[in-house]
């Protein structure tokens, strides 16, 4: 089975994305499941995972009631506030729908870079690993270092890095990037998704310019912990979504077809769904 395990949906009028204005052009309208599902059809992906865009819980519920009413939506990502008093019993009343699979706050938009760091979020990430719930990592570069801090208070918590830590691949410069995820990966409960490269890419990307951060990540995660992902539709600022998949048929190409498989499906069914009780 493949899986998509990073797309979106919203709906411009609920005005709880923030970071969503006239300026991204292509991706400032409404996204459905009318608009993603004919192009999993044209590549064989039968399920996905929805991840937040929006930091509220309205938007979470948004979500999964769109979930709910979506056959290939497998789970969602939500959103909480991890800094409020009362997120640990958030976070497990948020879980009593099984359709939730883990929370991602927006941690490269907290004014904060150490804020993973906080010893006062360890209730929320005890109450996630509790729950069975995955961490999504929405990070770039420089929260590397306080998302090792936290990983050493929460041994037992299931992580997932979105777009691998978003490596500067516009600029090349990928010394600092490439030994923090060396170190991420040394935490075996921490997975990376290959998703959301090119929109780190200048505009004229090949695949030579994903290939170093790709090479990297498959030798630091290995092909049980890389999980696939689109990135759909904030992918659109610099590809569509048959150049994302193709682009990533290619740089998978050498590998044995269990591998491939595993990343492009396998991996992401066995982090979010098995361990929520899913089929």
């Amino acid at each position: 089975m493949r899986i998509d395990a990073h797309q979106h949906f919203w709906s411009l009028a609920r005005g709880d994305y923030g970071w969503l204005t006239p300026a991204l052009g292509v991706i400032h309208r409404d996204f459905g499941p009318d608009d993603l599902e004919p192009l999993l059809a044209r590549h064989g992906i039968c399920r996905t995972i929805l991840v937040q865009a929006a930091p509220t819980e309205a938007e979470t519920a948004y979500l999964l009631d769109l979930a709910a009413s979506t056959p290939f939506v497998a789970g969602v990502v939500g959103w909480t506030d991890f800094d409020v008093g009362n997120g640990a019993e958030r976070i497990a009343e948020l879980a009593g729908n099984r359709l939730l699979v883990g929370l991602r706050p927006m941690v490269h938009d907290i004014a904060d870079d150490r804020w993973l760091a906080r010893p006062a979020l360890a209730p929320a990430f005890h109450a996630m690993a509790e729950q069975g719930l995955v961490f999504d990592a929405l990070l770039k570069p420089r929260h590397i270092a306080p998302m090792l801090d936290m990983l050493q208070r929460q041994p037992d918590l299931a992580c997932i890095i979105d777009h691998g830590a978003k490596p500067d691949l516009a600029r090349g410069e990928l010394s600092a990037w490439r030994e923090g995820m060396t170190a991420l990966a040394a935490h075996k409960n921490v997975f990376c998704k290959l998703s959301g490269l090119v929109t780190e890419a200048r505009a004229d990307w090949t695949l030579a310019t994903l290939r170093p951060a790709f090479e990297h990540l498959l030798g630091a995660f290995g092909p049980e912990r890389l999980i696939w992902g689109s990135d759909w539709p904030v992918v659109t600022l610099r590809a569509s979504y048959a150049q994302w998949f193709g682009a990533t048929d290619a740089l998978l190409a050498t590998l044995p077809n269990a591998e491939r498989e595993a990343i492009l499906g396998g991996n992401a069914r066995r982090l979010y769904i098995s361990q929520r009780g899913r089929n």
